[in-house]
């Protein structure tokens, strides 16, 4: 067996060292993931996550959403969130009563709101109910000092509030934010609000360690980046049941009258229950929740296996030149498809994602050294001497 090329292990070791340290590099694996998660399934079966989809005005207008809940009422939930930010202002003022009489009703309500970096000097300033718990490094969480945008006052009296601020930097249909920074306490995003009431939590009860994990009471350890983000797999909502307000009036209709009704709805009372505009958006906020009710995340393999790749691929670059350049190619060619089919099992299984670049850019390079790279001689040759003829 030949030995390795230094240049090979020199190249490949420098390419490992590059992507380590370069932040592009490593969010350029994320384009792997996202082809992953297109081709695979979650690993949770069911969530008990009820998304109703009000139509596509932004806010749902009053009346519209007293029927959602009243309808949704009708199957006992026992909390509801309202993603949209239902201002609606002072010339809807008789239809927004229409709403808080229903609303008087939830047992725990969440409503959507907007933060803002830069409120107005002249607005009261809000106050918002942290968490105590907390270690880890605030820098890199969003923060914000004000509410750019709320329900109204007699709305909030009877409800939580949820930030949905999604920031550019920071959150995609990959990324969910679950905490930000307010006025220098840690507050939870709309999502993580949401789910915390279903569990009967409070903020105290929560141990926060900033780029690691949220930590809940029965031991669920969701992971979380240092920007308070949570890495969630976008198809987790198909796990979820996806309601349109008309299907849901129809059947508190019919479990009113006591008919039989075309979609089941009895077990609600102890989901959670999204509504949601209708929107070509991805759900990224019942992803996030789906995700903690399943303790499902996705996560990324530990960097050893990245480690050990590289070595393995620097090891096997002697033996490699062996081969000839057809051969090569096709094996080259095989492993990376076979590679793929192997990470899309695993985190369809597991939820666990691992890395393409850099396992299989250090496979490629130690292929192509192999074929440029003349083949060493054998330094000394092997003569051998036939034996003389018996003498007649």
């Amino acid at each position: 067996m030949e030995r390795p090329s230094i240049w090979v292990i020199i190249v490949v070791l420098l390419l490992a060292v590059l992507f380590l340290r370069e932040p592009r590099f490593q969010r350029s694996e994320e384009i792997f993931l996202r082809w992953l998660i297109r081709h695979s399934q979650p690993a949770a079966k069911t969530v008990p996550i009820t998304i109703i989809e009000t139509g596509r005005e932004n806010p749902p207008a009053p009346l519209e959403t007293a029927l959602l809940l009243q309808g949704i009422l009708e199957f006992k939930p026992t909390v509801i969130a309202i993603e949209p930010i239902l201002q609606w202002g002072e010339r809807n003022k008789d239809q927004e009563q229409i709403f808080i009489d229903q609303a008087m009703r939830v047992p725990k309500l969440v409503l959507g709101a907007e933060l803002t970096a830069t409120p107005d000097p002249d607005a009261p300033v809000a106050e918002i109910a942290g968490f105590t718990r907390v270690t880890g490094r605030r820098g890199d969480l969003p923060a914000f000092s004000g509410i750019e945008r709320q329900p109204g006052e007699d709305v909030r009296i009877l409800s939580t509030l949820g930030s949905i601020n999604l920031p550019e930097e920071s959150a995609d249909d990959l990324h969910v934010p679950l905490l930000f920074q307010y006025r220098g306490e840690v507050i939870p995003s709309f999502a993580l609000q949401a789910v915390l009431l279903w569990m009967r939590l409070t903020p105290g009860e929560v141990v926060i360690d900033i780029g690691t994990a949220i930590t809940l009471p029965n031991g669920t350890k969701i992971p979380i980046r240092s920007d308070g983000t949570l890495l969630v797999n976008p198809r987790m909502v198909q796990r979820a049941r996806r309601v349109t307000l008309n299907e849901l009036l129809l059947a508190a209709q019919q479990h009113e009258s006591g008919a039989a009704t075309a979609i089941r709805l009895e077990d609600i009372r102890t989901h959670l229950v999204l509504a949601r505009v209708a929107t070509n958006a991805p759900d990224v906020f019942a992803a996030a929740i789906g995700a903690i009710q399943a303790n499902s995340f996705v996560r990324r393999v530990s960097w050893i296996f990245d480690c050990a790749m590289v070595v393995l691929a620097a090891a096997l670059s002697g033996a490699l030149r062996r081969f000839s350049r057809v051969d090569l190619i096709i094996g080259a060619i095989a492993f990376s498809a076979a590679y793929c089919l192997i990470a899309l099992g695993i985190i369809s299984r597991f939820s666990i994602w691992i890395p393409a670049w850099l396992p299989l850019g250090a496979s490629w390079i130690s292929v192509l050294f192999a074929i440029v790279l003349p083949k060493r001689k054998d330094s000394a040759r092997t003569v051998s001497i036939a034996a003389p003829p018996p003498a007649l």
